[in-house]
């Protein structure tokens, strides 16, 4: 009766063999313990699942997840802010005159 799924459903075990694989990446590495643990529980079976059986580790799993994303975003922000301040520092050169560090940016011989 459902035989139309079972390609489908092969397909889908046979190219992934993790759960979660599009999070298990070198910036979650502190998660990957954690991801590993709800894997496994959700190996356990369906009905293990739908009783709330992983609810505990998906919540695990979600807190250290957004704990690397806000360390991720601290870092973009200072990286912006240093990156900011440089620009800001070109732009007041170039108010002055001086356009020697935006010819140097544009040849790529910047002194970072």
């Amino acid at each position: 009766m459902w035989a139309w799924l079972e390609p489908h459903d092969l397909y889908w075990r046979r190219v992934s063999t993790k759960m979660h694989s599009h999070l298990h990446t070198k910036d979650n590495v502190g998660c990957e313990e954690i991801m590993n643990a709800l894997d496994e529980c959700h190996a356990r079976g369906f009905l293990y699942k739908a009783v709330g059986g992983c609810n505990e580790i998906k919540r695990e799993v979600n807190r250290c997840l957004s704990g690397e994303r806000q360390k991720k975003s601290k870092k973009n922000r200072e990286t912006g802010l240093e990156r900011r301040k440089r620009v800001e520092a070109v732009w007041a050169k170039m108010d002055n005159g001086d356009f020697s560090d935006l010819e140097a940016i544009i040849n790529g011989t910047e002194k970072k």
